[in-house]
């Protein structure tokens, strides 16, 4: 809410009210986005269109109640600024509802894009190369975009193609997996290029999970068989195990007592 207030002859009054639903009120209080639904509509007439789209035409409001009382449905506001208002004949609960689960489709199936960031030297050793290269073919298979740096330092300032010539090396490399979104510029004493993943982030995203279950599976293979073949051994071990020999008479023992 926002109040200005003006000071005319002696006299201070507000401006700035908010009209919500056909009132003003200045004491403030939370707007709904809801549409207006049955007897919350007031305006003389509406614009009336029916439950499957068809056009009734201008109707006094009483009319257009009637009607949807008779069809055991709602009148909903669809249209609020139009002249007169637009309104349509639905089932409001079922309206509501399918709209949520749009709405919630859409943000499942939302992907937020993410840009790593990986930073070079011109003169980087090959050891230290392949492992930048390792990590930006993780982000790109994870489709994420990735933005590569490469730092100059002293007179590496004035041997721009040296960093050139790396970064266009390294699109090389992993040209199947992803592709230059932005070429390569000098930004100071760095040169940048950013890399877009060839697969969408719900495509990569799939991909990855699956390849976690395909793991998954064959681990558990793996440990069955393991199992299975360590039970057999003990089978086989027990089966050629060496019988006991009989117990021998002793020749100590006083022959009344073996009778």
């Amino acid at each position: 809410m926002f109040l200005r207030e003006h000071v005319t002859g002696g006299f201070r009054f507000a401006t700035g009210a908010i009209f919500f639903d056909g009132l003003s009120t200045t004491s403030g209080g939370s707007i709904t986005t809801e549409l207006r639904v049955n007897d919350r509509i007031r305006v003389p007439e509406v614009r009336l269109v029916g439950p499957g789209g068809e056009q009734v035409g201008i109707v006094r409001i009483e009319d257009a109640l009637r009607l949807a009382a008779e069809a055991d449905l709602d009148l909903v506001e669809v249209a609020p600024t139009a002249r007169p208002p637009v309104c349509r004949l639905m089932d409001y609960g079922k309206f509501k509802y399918e709209t949520a689960q749009k709405a919630r489709e859409s943000r499942r199936n939302q992907t937020n894009t993410i840009i790593k960031e990986m930073k070079l030297r011109p003169k980087i050793d090959q050891h230290d190369y392949d492992t930048k290269k390792g990590h930006v073919v993780r982000f790109l298979k994870a489709g994420d975009k990735v933005k590569i740096t490469i730092m100059f330092r002293g007179r590496e300032q004035h041997r721009p193609e040296l960093g050139y010539r790396l970064l266009q090396r390294l699109a090389a490399d992993v040209e199947d997996l992803g592709f230059i979104e932005s070429n390569a510029r000098q930004d100071g004493r760095n040169m940048t290029m950013v890399l877009g993943p060839l697969k969408k982030k719900s495509e990569a995203q799939a991909e990855v999970k699956a390849e976690k279950v395909k793991s998954m599976g064959v681990k558990a293979a793996e440990k069955e068989a393991e199992e299975a073949e360590v039970k057999a051994h003990r089978e086989a071990a027990h089966a050629v195990a060496t019988p006991k020999k009989p117990r021998r008479r002793s020749e100590n023992l006083d022959p009344d007592m073996e009778a």
